[in-house]
């Protein structure tokens, strides 16, 4: 009997479909957006397109993508914007990577040592997760924003000790406990990693990010801010020492082994980092609109949070996508979150509020949940 090449994908394909888990890629269409990362708008902004032409204008020669960052890939832009971004998150030094996914895998896959140890919330991200994986340090979860077990874990850790923590998780909402992992970080000697991805542009003084309201910037060992969230772009910046910035470049895979971002995204990166710390309209736009859901829909099962991510427990995956379905049927674009994204029995509606969002939008997306 014949077999398809292929036949071995066909069944986990199968299993995903039976469990109603199954990925598409599809376009966004016309719906109102309450499942995108772009909390300001900054992605569909005409002041960003206007704002990255005028840079290229000041730059007579573009840099196209032409190799690795250690071969023929760096030039000085990329090295102007990295002191523009230290200064901006102060910080002794930044180095840029791809996406905020090569940032994370580049980073704990090579910091970390044999003998060494890494503490992770438990819900932090994939691309944290899978550079433990390519690190030959142990690597064990805490459960999420409990300092109890946290302190724990660190109190049997072995060599160099690393807590990793999200300061704004993506698919709760909810931020860490900062200040008290810091204080845990510093009675055991344990160095501290952020990433600040959902925070950047939205939190904090010019949205700088949580680490920075805080002031707690000379407490963290690393810092990680995403461009593709608020910012609009693509890319992301490690924030540390110049220590780490030139232990990174000698030794993460995901840096040295890739093509250097071309100068139009470097412009676009400048670009943000000009507008957003100046939007204080709209982060507070984002406040309100947040208040304003919770409030009308406190009768539904809500996971805690005042940022823009808002999840709604439903719980089933063919219960929650039947959910986003009528949510889109009213013109309201609403993401299922399923299993496996998320653990059993956690499934969600994962609502993402924006500065652009209007209070009538609002309203009918807390009608439309409330039927």
């Amino acid at each position: 009997m014949h077999r398809s090449p292929e036949s071995f994908l066909l069944q986990p394909l199968l299993q995903r479909r039976e469990q109603h888990s199954f990925r598409e890629l599809r376009l966004p269409g016309q719906l109102v957006d309450f499942c995108s990362n772009d909390y300001l708008g900054l992605a569909r902004s005409a002041a960003l397109q206007e704002k990255v032409h005028a840079l290229q204008q000041e730059r007579p020669v573009m840099q196209g993508s032409t190799g690795s960052r250690l071969l023929a890939g760096n030039y000085q832009w990329i090295n102007d914007v990295e002191a523009d971004l230290a200064t901006f998150h102060r910080a002794d030094a930044a180095l840029i990577y791809n996406s905020g996914y090569d940032a994370n895998l580049g980073l704990f896959s090579c910091v970390p040592q044999k003998g060494d140890t890494v503490v992770y919330d438990q819900l932090v991200h994939a691309s944290i997760r899978d550079g433990m994986r390519l690190s030959h340090a142990q690597a064990f979860s805490f459960r999420h924003n409990d300092l109890e077990d946290l302190r724990k874990k660190i109190n049997n850790a072995s060599g160099n000790c690393f807590v990793a923590v999200e300061s704004v998780y993506s698919m709760d909402g909810d931020m860490a406990p900062l200040q008290a992992i810091v204080a845990l970080c510093n009675e055991y000697g344990a160095h501290l990693i952020v990433d600040e991805a959902h925070a950047t542009g939205v939190i904090g003084p010019q949205g700088a990010g949580l680490v920075q309201a805080l002031g707690l910037e000379d407490a963290c060992f690393a810092r990680v801010h995403t461009f593709g969230k608020a910012v609009g772009c693509h890319g992301a910046v490690v924030l540390g020492s110049a220590t780490l910035r030139d232990y990174l470049i000698n030794f993460s895979r995901s840096l040295i082994y890739t093509t250097a971002l071309p100068s139009a995204a470097i412009a676009a990166i400048q670009a943000s980092y000009s507008l957003f710390p100046y939007m204080d309209e709209a982060r507070a736009q984002l406040t309100a609109l947040v208040h304003r859901f919770r409030e009308g829909v406190q009768s539904l099962t809500l996971l805690p949070g005042e940022t823009p991510i808002q999840g709604v427990l439903t719980r089933g995956n063919e219960n929650t996508r039947t959910i986003a379905a009528m949510l889109q049927a009213a013109g309201l674009d609403v993401r299922a979150i399923l299993h496996p994204t998320v653990p059993q029995g956690e499934e969600r509606l994962r609502i993402v509020l924006h500065s652009f969002n209007t209070m009538e939008e609002t309203d009918l997306l807390i009608k439309v949940l409330l039927h």
